[in-house]
């Protein structure tokens, strides 16, 4: 059941409970009151009558002695406010239990106003005398009256006596049936909130608490701590959160899987660039020495050595550590050296760098395997006017470095294939860091991916560019993350 549902079936049941209840007490309460209406209507109306009578026995001996206008009104007056009562009292006879006490009753009114007639009409024939006669009957029946009014009323308290100690106790059991229902429909109402109440609270307060051992990174959850399910919305809510926990520690763990993997293959490459220095290329380098010791003295022959030696010093040393971009063109002069020693006047290096770009921060072996692979793919095959042109400038967005030769170029294919870090297109014995490695690694080393452009066309030679983002600093020292710790 929805808390929606129960809302809309126990609150309303509650509410009805309440009404009802309050209703019968009303109604309770309207049927005694009418009861004691009804009861003192009647010994009003008795009462009444028999004041009536009497004062309109007065106004009649006042009309005997002085029958002036005034006395006249005021005899009138009462007469007719005797027969209002007598109506009244006729239609009370046909309900009362006393119906035949109260028609004699009505048969006196009935005399006392026709002896009331009498003695007026005998005054307005101006015989007083003649008066004398009706008025005194009618003084006696006035007493009757009264004496039968008191009976009436005597009459009516002892026929109420027995009914009115009913309603006494009634209304007394109405009293405790009230204060009884009272408690009754508050701990329904309390025993309700407090069951609705911890229908919501308290899987809000096991998904809060569960929350909180989640922010604190325990995913794991013990039998203890395990949600219970209802069928409300709260049950949904928290089945969803025990499947996004167990679905978020599944993740976590395939994440570190794949990050032990990722920095396994890094260690592994990283090792390996260390190792590829290509033995072909060491093979070409000695014979050319060889011959030049031939050729001319040994001082020449000592340079070529000491760059050698240099070349491999730098190809050994630790690839995780990163260079300045100085220390990739001292590396790129060296291997020039060795390689226009091989080439003669057939190459050229063209070199155009700003020195305030010279201490960006680089991984190491960057520019030498581009430069190497302008080489071995661009100008290699070319008799004369090779070129190899590399720039370095900075503007606002950090360091543009741009490798361009005017050799053989590439196909569009090979353009893109590069670019997607696939496999290396040319299998041409090198120095063996392609240029996939050295992408790869800038791309980790910067944590950005749009870092290479390559513009090559068929006979017109290639440019490689490269741009070195502006480095985050803290406390004037770069921020880096080592390669092996990159996804």
């Amino acid at each position: 059941m929805t808390i929606r549902t129960k809302l809309l079936i126990f609150i309303p049941l509650l509410v009805l409970l309440v009404n009802l209840i309050t209703f019968f007490l009303f109604q309770s309460g309207k049927m005694v009151e009418q009861g004691y209406n009804q009861m003192m209507d009647r010994l009003l109306l008795y009462n009444q009558t028999s004041q009536i009578a009497e004062s309109g026995l007065g106004a009649l001996h006042s009309y005997l002695l002085n029958p002036d206008e005034l006395n006249h009104e005021r005899y009138t007056k009462n007469a007719n406010k005797l027969m209002e009562l007598r109506a009244q009292l006729h239609a009370e006879s046909k309900t009362s239990v006393h119906s035949s006490t109260i028609r004699s009753y009505i048969n006196l009114l009935d005399t006392f106003l026709e002896q009331q007639q009498a003695a007026f009409a005998a005054v307005s024939a101006e015989s007083a005398i003649a008066s004398l006669a009706p008025y005194e009957k009618a003084e006696k029946t006035a007493s009757f009256i009264r004496e039968d009014g008191q009976q009436l009323v005597e009459m009516e308290l002892s026929v109420y006596q027995p009914i009115y100690e009913q309603i006494q106790a009634e209304n007394k059991r109405m009293y405790l049936l009230g204060a009884a229902v009272f408690i009754t429909n508050t701990l329904l109402s309390i025993l309700l909130a407090i069951w609705i109440s911890r229908s919501i609270t308290a899987p809000v307060s096991r998904l809060v608490t569960r929350a909180k051992q989640i922010s604190k990174g325990e995913l794991q959850q013990t039998a203890s701590q395990r949600l219970h399910n209802s069928n409300d919305e709260l049950g949904l809510l928290t089945g969803a959160f025990e499947q996004m926990s167990s679905d978020l520690l599944i993740l976590i763990e395939k994440d570190k899987e794949s990050l032990k993997k990722d920095r396994l293959v890094k260690e592994l490459e990283l090792q390996a660039l260390q190792s590829q220095i290509n033995p072909h290329f060491l093979f070409n380098t000695l014979n050319v020495l060889s011959k030049l010791a031939l050729l001319e003295g040994a001082e020449r022959t000592s340079d070529l050595i000491v760059s050698m030696s240099n070349l491999l010093r730098y190809n050994l040393r630790n690839l995780d550590q990163p260079v300045t971009l100085q220390d990739e063109v001292a590396h790129v002069k060296e291997y020039f050296i060795i390689q226009q020693a091989r080439f003669r006047d057939r190459i050229q290096l063209v070199m155009d760098i700003e020195p305030s770009a010279l201490q960006q921060p680089i991984p190491a072996l960057t520019l030498q395997p581009i430069v190497e692979n302008a080489f071995m793919h661009g100008i290699e095959h070319m008799e004369s006017g090779a070129i190899i042109r590399l720039e370095i400038v900075r503007d606002s967005d950090g360091v543009l470095i741009s490798v361009s030769d005017n050799g053989s170029g590439m196909t569009e294919e090979i353009r893109q294939s590069l670019l997607r870090l696939e496999s290396e297109p040319h299998h041409k014995q090198s120095t063996g860091l392609g240029t996939k490695n050295v992408f790869r690694r800038l791309q980790l080393f910067y944590g950005v991916h749009e870092l290479i452009e390559i513009h090559s066309e068929l006979g017109k030679g290639t440019t490689v560019a490269i741009r070195i983002p502006n480095v985050k600093e803290n406390g004037g020292e770069p921020i880096y993350v080592p390669t092996v710790d990159r996804g």
